[in-house]
């Protein structure tokens, strides 16, 4: 089972997804990624984006840490349902709605924040969280990508977690990786708008 590691909602347990159809990031891997998150001191405050969420707990861990606002976004049915639930939990916790889910597509819902008319986002962000399937090519991982860097805050940082098999993600030219790193079979990837 997994838990909110640390913040206002640490030691909360959060629900899993069930089946196999997510791949849940370890505890391992979580606390390494929000120790050097807090050292860059980016989520106070933070509107974050959490994309392909699973069951929202990078997302929910942020809310946790002081971030202001989090959307998880989440198309499988039944991880909508796990995210909904975890979402009210931290959300009770907090004694605000921190944490909304959004039922849809990646794509859809990117395209849904930037309007591509007047070249305006409606929403922007300061972290965005994509935990991608294994199956999403490198093509279509630079599509979304692309979508992300339209609609990011000045000082942003998006975080990609992939295999460690994976190669490293086709950047957009709006985009720059600035560090990496792996642990075990997972690796981690941070980029910032150019």
């Amino acid at each position: 089972m997994s838990r909110i590691i640390a913040g206002a909602a640490g030691g909360h347990p959060l629900k899993s997804v069930p089946g196999d159809a997510t791949r849940p990031t370890t505890d391992r891997v979580k606390e390494a990624l929000f120790s050097r998150l807090e050292s860059w001191d980016i989520l106070s405050g933070a509107r974050v984006l959490d994309l392909f969420a699973g069951s929202g707990s990078l997302g929910i861990e942020t809310a946790s840490r002081g971030a202001r606002q989090v959307v998880l976004v989440e198309q499988a049915p039944k991880a909508v349902a796990v995210c909904q639930h975890n979402a009210a939990l931290v959300n009770k916790v907090l004694k605000t709605t921190t944490v909304t889910v959004q039922r849809g597509t990646v794509d859809s819902v990117l395209d849904g924040y930037y309007n591509s008319v007047s070249g305006v986002p409606s929403k922007t962000f300061d972290v965005v969280l994509l935990d991608p399937p294994y199956p999403l090519t490198e093509e279509e991982l630079a599509i979304t990508l692309e979508k992300i860097s339209k609609i990011l805050a000045e000082d942003a940082t998006v975080i990609i977690e992939r295999s460690a098999r994976s190669p490293e993600p086709l950047w957009p030219g709006s985009l720059e990786k600035f560090a990496d790193k792996k642990y075990g079979e997972t690796h981690l990837w941070f980029a910032e708008p150019v």
